[in-house]
């Protein structure tokens, strides 16, 4: 089995103890006993590769065996998406984390059922985050992605113009994603639209910012795997799979 990661904000000194939400964890649900691996990682590139010296009820004490930094991955993929409905906007993200992808954008589309606001917003919000923290120790990722505030499509449009490369999933575009030009650095930005699609307008915006509508594929993905799937075509042609 792999070696299990957790996420720790003090990574100095030659023992580590490991408490709290993620010490629990550990110690009452993985289980994990004396001589067992473990690496932490502040999700920001620093790896602490440890051994558990001791297992109490709700936290472990690690022996540091030794430190790295793993840079982070280029170029960066952001994928802008549209909020969907229910639980799949969770799923969304834990596909796309899970895929390696840097950042997730919400964004409030005009064609979107579901509707982020007031309290609701902020409890939306935080699953999406607490669904990717979890993706990313799951898939071993020492860099956790970032999902960003909630988006509005003229935040989005500067997101795009501010791209090196930037692309809107659209199934009448001419373009196949997978010929789009890609960088060897900088942002790769995607969008992808809601259930109901992009409307016009948008796209008419998010081509005067830069993008490139972009043909995922011959078949209409739902939104909450469009973004893997596109995710998987880019990262496959830029070298970072």
């Amino acid at each position: 089995m792999s070696v299990p990661v957790f996420l720790a904000g003090d990574l100095s000194g030659e023992e580590i103890v490991l408490d709290g939400p993620e010490g629990r964890h550990a110690a009452t649900v993985r289980r994990l006993r004396a001589g067992e691996r473990v690496d932490l990682t502040d999700g920001a590139g620093a790896v602490a590769e440890c051994v558990v010296r001791d297992a109490g009820k709700d936290s472990l004490r690690l022996g540091v065996l030794g430190r790295r930094v793993v840079p982070a991955p280029e170029p960066r993929l952001v994928v802008v998406q549209g909020l969907p409905k229910g639980e799949r906007g969770e799923l969304a993200v834990e596909m796309m984390t899970e895929a390696g992808v840097d950042v997730i954008v919400p964004w409030a589309a005009a064609r979107c059922v579901t509707q982020w606001k007031g309290e609701r917003a902020a409890k939306s919000l935080a699953r999406w985050r607490s669904t990717a923290r979890e993706a990313g120790k799951q898939a071993r990722r020492f860099h956790m992605p970032e999902v960003a505030e909630q988006a509005t499509t003229a935040e989005v449009a500067t997101l795009l113009s501010g791209a090196a490369v930037a692309a809107v999933l659209h199934e009448e575009a001419a373009v196949p994603l997978s010929r789009v030009p890609l960088p060897a650095s900088g942002d790769i930005v995607v969008v992808v639209g809601p259930e109901g699609g992009i409307a016009d307008d948008e796209i008419k915006r998010f081509q005067d910012a830069g993008a490139t509508p972009a043909l995922l594929g011959p078949t209409v993905l739902r939104t909450s795997t469009a973004g893997v799937a596109a995710a998987a075509v880019l990262l496959a042609r830029s070298g970072r799979w």
